[in-house]
């Protein structure tokens, strides 16, 4: 073999011994089958038990499934054609790659070594080496995307279905299980509602409790430093006791329902819908994510940048939450000077626009940034290697995914659940 020249080989289907398909396509039936009689079961629980909202998510994840399966086969099918459109080669600026030159600062020999022992890795080679490619492009011409370029896209599209759905599911599971832990709130109260004068002391005590609770700090009077106040009881605790038990009671006088409603299945109800508009890829994530791709450009350090947005979003939705809750009390003591007697009265009045559903796309936006945080670094280790950029800054990727992760789980468990009790009340 020429010097410098490597080489690139593999075996076709007619040189593959029939056990070695027999088995790989065995295998890919067998695990098909597996995850579909998976859900086709869940769903049929789901109906069984009427959980109708929770059945709709559940077709919007399949749905999801199913157009990274439509990707994947026209990736699949078109990978071969998209790689003979030429292209010249002066177009293949280095100022539009992911990782610059100097990343793939390597000898001749070891990168020779290297490909020789994994044929399929993929980099920007230094100056000086030269490979020996399958495209039929011509002399100053290359493809648009290669063949392995084409590849590594298709892996990167399937981590990130396949992350955001299990996102999506971890979303679910956590913030269901905060609206369960108001159970025993809901009990509480309708304990306490038995005896009609026990139900007016009791009223009156968590009218009280609430309107002092968000009220009774100096902050609470001044229309700027409210906002800082919110901002930090949404670290504290997202809903309480007190909270709870006021919205529950306007709730009830709004609707006029008895003081024996279930209050808490109807928030669990809310929750599943709640999930409808949170779960999926919508065709705006998905301009986000190809715009995100266009843009992360070596030494821009995008995706770094990008990964604090989740927790600037909650922290601004958690905010506005938390002063929707606070003008409730405030309207309570403005207008009787003492919290006996009236309820609390939400309103979309109360929100951006009011328009509750901003905040809900917010939170979509923030499961899907964080996702795609995730896998993108799955990707890169999957994909590119150990010699990628990617993988190049320590710090910066335990930052990256240490924010994702903790930002993941503070939307879920405490964000989420508050939304759903403010906005559907």
């Amino acid at each position: 073999m020429e010097e410098g020249i490597i080489m690139r080989q593999g075996r076709s289907l007619a040189e593959t011994p029939t056990y070695s398909v027999a088995s790989v396509v065995t295998v890919l039936v067998f695990v098909c089958f597996f995850v579909h009689r998976a859900i086709y079961r869940f769903g049929k629980w789901l109906k069984k038990t009427k959980r109708k909202a929770l059945f709709a998510s559940l077709e919007k994840i399949k749905e999801e499934l199913m157009l990274l399966g439509l990707i994947s086969l026209l990736l699949a099918q078109w990978a071969r054609g998209i790689s003979e459109i030429c292209v010249n080669s002066p177009l293949f600026s280095s100022k539009f790659y992911i990782c610059s030159e100097k990343d793939y600062g390597i000898n001749q020999n070891s990168l020779s070594e290297s490909s020789f022992s994994n044929p399929n890795e993929s980099d920007i080679p230094p100056k000086g080496i030269n490979f020996q490619t399958s495209h039929q492009c011509g002399e100053g011409r290359e493809p648009f995307v290669s063949l392995e370029g084409l590849e590594q896209l298709h892996r990167f599209l399937f981590v990130l279905g396949i992350t955001h759905v299990l996102y999506s599911c971890l979303a679910v599971g956590l913030s269901m299980s905060k609206i369960y832990s108001w159970r025993k709130w809901e009990n509480q109260a309708r304990l306490a509602d038995i005896e009609l004068q026990a139900k007016k002391t009791k009223v009156m005590q968590r009218q009280t409790t609430f309107v002092f609770h968000h009220t009774s700090h100096p902050w609470s009077r001044s229309p700027i430093l409210i906002w800082m106040l919110c901002f930090l009881r949404q670290f504290k605790s997202s809903v309480r006791k007190s909270d709870y038990l006021a919205l529950r009671l306007g709730f009830l006088t709004k609707h006029k329902l008895p003081l024996s409603y279930n209050f808490h299945n109807y928030m669990v109800r809310s929750m599943e819908d709640e999930f409808q508009g949170i779960l999926g890829i919508s065709w705006p994530l998905w301009g986000y994510a190809i715009v995100c791709i266009f843009i992360n450009i070596h030494g821009l350090n995008v995706y770094f940048w990008l990964s604090f947005i989740p927790a600037i979003l909650v922290m601004l939705v958690g905010t506005k939450l938390e002063h929707v809750v606070s003008s409730l009390a405030l309207e309570i003591m403005e207008q009787t000077g003492l919290p006996i007697g009236t309820q609390v009265k939400p309103r979309d009045d109360l929100f951006w626009f009011r328009k509750p559903e901003i905040l809900l796309r917010l939170i979509q936006f923030i499961i899907f940034q964080n996702a795609f945080e995730m896998a993108t670094f799955l990707w890169s280790l999957w994909g590119l290697e150990e010699r990628s950029c990617f993988m190049k800054n320590h710090y910066m990727i335990t930052v990256r995914l240490a924010s994702g992760v903790l930002v993941q789980f503070w939307c879920s468990y405490s964000t989420v659940p508050l939304n759903v009790i403010v906005t559907q009340v």
